[in-house]
């Protein structure tokens, strides 16, 4: 493969944990919910995904694990804003902190050794016919087969969110909860099951972030990409189509920054680790204004 051949495929693969990660966003946004600790979820879905990977020898079992590890802090995050009543930013903010501290724990001292054992990690799979296409079938269809799964959902969702009543259900829930409430729909049952898909979305991405690569877990493996993800749902317009527009351009960014040296890029190092949050903040500012978010997002519904 050619030098922009090896960067358009590391781009599609490096945006497969942000993808998942920001269309479980997405579906918890549409239904009024908004979660700061998507880069919680997807620290805990990394751990949880080595753990779980590297005791059982199974990446299938890795990625359960992922998932539920994500699903657990979406349950928290519920708990908190749904039982409680806590205001959702503030209530992502400290989960945030917690998975930050308590992935650190687990890993500098109750399960360093485990977590410090390679976890079994998934293959290439070339998909017949399609990766033989010159230049474009290297770079689309030769990743593991969760790489093809993050590009499936984004139709999947898109049409659950068009043509179905679930997705009318979820942009009922986000835009006009009373009325839906009056109409016969639990609006509170609608959000915790957007709010526990996000959470297990989010783990896998976490997942895939360890186990599509050296199959290890670091401290602060995710590196911001949590953040970057929310980021994507808003750059994204609350639209699906949008959201995986987002999301690559972030990836093709950090997909330069990883491949600079193969690019000839000569720029300072620090410039280049910077490039993918440079790229979203600018993206943010620039579009920040045209944006409407779903009306009653992050607005706590109490039927009475």
């Amino acid at each position: 493969m050619n030098t922009a051949t090896l960067a358009a495929a590391a781009a599609i693969a490096l945006a497969a944990p942000l993808l998942y990660a920001a269309l479980g966003e997405l579906i918890s946004e549409t239904a009024g919910v908004i979660n700061i600790q998507l880069e919680g979820m997807m620290l805990c879905g990394a751990l949880a995904g080595v753990w779980c990977a590297a005791s059982s020898g199974s990446v299938v079992v890795g990625f359960a694990g992922a998932a539920v590890a994500g699903t657990l802090l979406a349950a928290l995050h519920g708990l908190l804003s749904f039982v409680f009543g806590a205001n959702q930013v503030v209530s992502g903010v400290v989960l945030n902190i917690l998975a930050l501290g308590g992935t650190g724990f687990l890993f500098g001292s109750v399960q360093f050794e485990r977590l410090s054992m390679p976890a079994p990690t998934m293959s290439a799979v070339e998909i017949p016919l399609l990766s033989d296409i010159p230049v474009v079938g290297p770079a689309l269809f030769n990743h593991n087969l969760m790489v093809y799964v993050a590009y499936l959902l984004v139709p999947v969702i898109v049409v659950i969110r068009r043509r179905t009543t679930v997705g009318l259900a979820l942009i009922a829930a986000g835009e006009r909860p009373a009325a839906a409430a009056a109409l016969g729909l639990s609006v509170r049952r609608v959000r915790w099951s957007a709010l526990i898909v996000c959470g297990a979305l989010a783990g896998i991405g976490g997942g895939q972030l360890v186990l599509a690569g050296l199959g290890l877990f670091t401290e602060h493996v995710t590196a911001g990409r949590g953040f970057i993800a929310l980021a994507a749902v808003v750059f994204g317009r609350w639209r699906p189509v949008g959201t995986l527009g987002a999301v690559l351009l972030f990836a093709v960014t950090e997909a330069i920054q990883v491949r600079s040296q193969v690019l000839g890029i000569d720029l300072p190092y620090q410039l280049l680790i910077a490039l993918p949050y440079i790229v979203t903040v600018l993206a943010l500012a620039g579009f920040l204004r045209a944006m409407r978010p779903p009306a009653a997002l992050g607005v706590d519904y109490q039927r009475t």
